[in-house]
């Protein structure tokens, strides 16, 4: 038996090294007696003589626990196997704790079949076992891309739950957690986008769930959605409305809103979004977020997206009020924001002077809305930024007066703030 033949070949080790040590003291014993070795000397090679056995002891330390790791890996994959339930259980959580030591421990177990045995497991009613079993298949995807073939040629996104209000948190967080591991593979002949994918995704999504674990479906949401394939079923399930609701809570915001610049770059992503209730509203909502940089950026990327060459787009977003927004970011957002909201205003500036016409004075050049803008932009950029910042104030100031009309005297008001404000600025 293997457990005879692993004692044996222990006994053997053992029986080598002491032979080893017994020869070379004699062979020391010898050279001192033929050269008269000085004390120096002598003490110097039974320094050699112990260094060197310290060394066999690690050695022999070292193949005895990988002896003892390839028995406990043995047994566990027969449990596995050919075990009862209670066994499977006990051998699906060792196979988890072997699978996180080492890439080619995890390639050997699913050449020793453990994970079709595990994926058989995941439909079990009981939640300790299937738990163990889904667990142990995280382990195994880490870092194999054969591995998550094997799961996926198994059947897993078939042993999805239909109900997740029957399964307690943690089972959805685990589930999550396979998912994740199993979508970040793009290049695989299985549809990962199927509808108990999605329906299963959007169900957690949706629920009083966790935070941790939206998140983590918001991970898998992303992934499927940068596969152009995927679009189609993603959209069509509505994961649009269920991305853009989410995009509203500031600690899920940023993996929502990359998942829609994702769908955004396809017709019907796009297409879904125009159609949304809450868009451009929330949007230009999240471009207000000065101490989230990276959601002002994918907010403006969305919104560069929807109205480009779309007047109707742009309507609905001055009309929602994004002008002062935009100003606001091109002011203080980060780099990539301010570049996206100057570009922006650009066409909202382009679209005013196309609607004003002919009129006196002297006439701007115009260019396509949407098209290339020429290298004189900046300047130009902040010419209008300017003026903006001017009528701003203006119209700050002639609120004031209104406010100080209603109370009394307002010519006094007016002069006190035209001579006050004539001596503040320098210019």
């Amino acid at each position: 038996s293997s457990s005879s033949s692993s004692s044996i070949w222990l006994l053997s080790c053992r029986k080598l090294k002491f032979f080893t040590r017994i020869r070379r003291f004699l062979q020391s014993k010898a050279a001192r007696k033929q050269y008269g070795s000085s004390a120096s000397d002598h003490s110097n090679k039974l320094r050699i003589v112990n260094n060197t056995d310290e060394e066999e002891d690690l050695v022999v330390e070292k193949t005895e626990s990988e002896l003892d790791g390839s028995m406990a890996l043995q047994k566990s994959v027969k449990r596995l196997h050919f075990g009862s339930w209670e066994e499977k259980e006990i051998a699906a959580k060792a196979i988890e704790k072997l699978a996180k030591e080492d890439v080619k421990v995890r390639k050997l177990m699913a050449e020793l079949g453990v994970i079709h045995m595990l994926v058989s497991m995941v439909d079990t009613e009981v939640v300790g076992r299937r738990l163990a079993a889904i667990k142990a298949l995280i382990e195994l995807a880490d870092g194999t891309f054969t591995n998550k073939e094997l799961m996926l040629e198994a059947g897993i996104l078939s042993k999805l739950p239909k109900d997740i209000d029957a399964i307690d948190d943690q089972t959805r967080h685990e589930f999550a957690e396979l998912l994740l591991s199993l979508s970040s593979i793009s290049n695989t002949p299985f549809p990962l986008a199927k509808t108990e994918v999605l329906q299963f995704l959007i169900a957690i999504l949706e629920s009083a769930t966790s935070i941790e674990t939206k998140e983590t479906c918001l991970g898998v949401a992303c992934n499927l959605s940068a596969v152009l394939e995927n679009a189609r079923p993603l959209v069509s399930n509505g994961t649009v409305h269920t991305l853009l609701k989410l995009s509203s809570f500031k600690e899920l915001s940023e993996k929502a809103l990359a998942a829609l610049g994702h769908l955004v770059l396809t017709l019907m992503g796009k297409k879904a979004m125009e159609d949304s209730s809450m868009v451009p509203e929330s949007l230009i909502e999240i471009l207000t977020w000065e101490n989230k940089p990276k959601c002002q950026e994918l907010s403006a990327y969305i919104l560069m997206i929807l109205a480009h060459q779309s007047s109707t787009q742009r309507d609905k977003m001055s009309k929602a009020g994004i002008v002062p927004v935009l100003l606001e970011v091109s002011l203080l957002g980060s780099p990539l924001a301010q570049k996206r909201a100057m570009k922006l205003l650009q066409w909202f500036k382009d679209e005013r002077q196309a609607k004003m016409g002919p009129h006196s004075g002297p006439q701007t050049a115009r260019i396509a809305i949407g098209s290339p803008l020429h290298p004189r932009e900046a300047q130009e950029g902040k010419k209008m930024m300017k003026n903006l910042v001017k009528q701003s104030l203006h119209k700050n100031m002639e609120m004031i007066t209104r406010r100080a009309n209603a109370a009394g005297d307002s010519s006094n008001l007016k002069s006190l703030v035209l001579s006050t404000s004539s001596k503040s600025l320098p210019y």
